[in-house]
């Protein structure tokens, strides 16, 4: 449901998750170096090199003008969390005023799968209503943005307790600038079908407020049953896609830890093979939990939204073209490094 003001946005989320995915994507291609292909390759790599895999001549005074502290990454997460906490918010005071109470799913076979998905998508007669689909859209959307909301919470944590950044970590600025665009779009693309509507309430409310004044306007009573229950009335879809995301957390906080434990120093610049979890297979296990994580984010949210899927495919590209260079750099640190391992997703790269 688009509205006045916002009848774009999908659209243009799709557009940028494009034009982000489509330079990782050339890189990766054979072009011939007379193309291009080599200098893009070079610049790609600089862009988006960090921490160990910043190349020597990346850290020289000339180009250290680009480039700003790894510690930076907290920044990331101060945005995603500030982004996701107010677009889950706004969404979920939508859903509350609005699109509630939230019935139960009727249990007849002809709407098993609307009860998997938890849309009006494959219903059938008048029982499964447009109106109760788009009850479940919103309601599905909350939940999606709680689960984001869970995500970078946990990351700004990390970010502040868990990882010690040398000193000496670097990253460039367009790399910087990519992970703040980032974190602003991945909630947008998360709840970009509702947006429209409860940002036209929102100023409906506010409007009416600015007009009424708080002493005519009604008392607002927040009914937990309400405000909660409705959450655990979705379909199977979003519960699937919970467990999915669940799993892949666990394994990223472990990775996260091993990572975290590896230098006894935090002033050191000295780096060891990490072990255990998931690096026993791929070089890169965190970056692996983070494509669960989306997965799971996106079988939530029913596959129903465009932006989400432009959203999880540059995350695909993102984390492969990164996980290829630290595997790269791990292969030509360590002699003893296991060459069994995959950079990213075991028996496929």
């Amino acid at each position: 449901m688009e509205t006045e003001g916002w009848p774009a946005l999908q659209p243009l989320l799709c557009l940028a998750w494009l034009a982000a995915t489509l330079p990782i994507v050339a890189a990766a291609l054979p072009i011939p170096a007379a193309a291009g292909g080599h200098l893009l390759r070079r610049l790609l790599d600089a862009f988006s090199s960090r921490g160990k895999t910043v190349r020597p001549s990346s850290a020289s005074s000339s180009s250290k003008a680009f480039t700003v502290p790894q510690k930076y990454f907290m920044h990331f997460y101060v945005v995603g969390a500030v982004t996701t906490t107010s677009v889950l918010l706004a969404i979920w005071f939508y859903a509350y005023m609005k699109m509630t109470p939230l019935l139960p799913e009727p249990s007849s076979y002809s709407t098993i799968a609307s009860h998997l998905v938890g849309s009006n998508s494959f219903s059938f007669g008048h029982v499964w209503t447009h109106t109760m689909g788009h009850k479940h859209r919103v309601w599905r959307t909350v939940f999606v943005c709680l689960l984001m909301e869970i995500q970078v919470l946990r990351r700004l944590y990390e970010t502040g307790h868990v990882f010690h950044y040398s000193p000496s970590a670097r990253m460039h600025i367009i790399g910087y600038l990519t992970g703040l665009f980032y974190y602003v779009a991945a909630p947008l693309s998360l709840a970009s079908s509702c947006i429209p509507e409860a940002a036209e309430y929102l100023q409906g409310q506010i409007a009416e407020f600015i007009v009424k004044g708080h002493a005519k306007m009604p008392d607002l009573e927040i009914d937990s049953s309400s405000l909660l229950q409705p959450l655990l009335k979705l379909g199977w879809c979003q519960w699937i896609g919970s467990v999915i995301f669940i799993w892949g957390s666990v394994h990223q906080i472990r990775c996260h830890a091993i990572l975290g434990s590896l230098r006894e120093h935090k002033d050191s610049d000295e780096y060891v093979i990490p072990c255990g979890d998931w690096f026993n297979r791929v070089s890169c296990p965190h970056y692996l939990a983070e494509l669960v994580i989306y997965f799971g984010m996106l079988i939530a949210g029913g596959g129903a939204d465009i932006p989400v899927w432009f959203l999880f495919i540059f995350v695909i590209t993102n984390l492969s073209f990164a996980a290829v260079q630290t595997h790269t750099w791990y292969l030509q640190k360590f002699e003893d490094y296991p060459r069994s391992r995959y950079a990213i997703i075991p028996f496929v790269c």
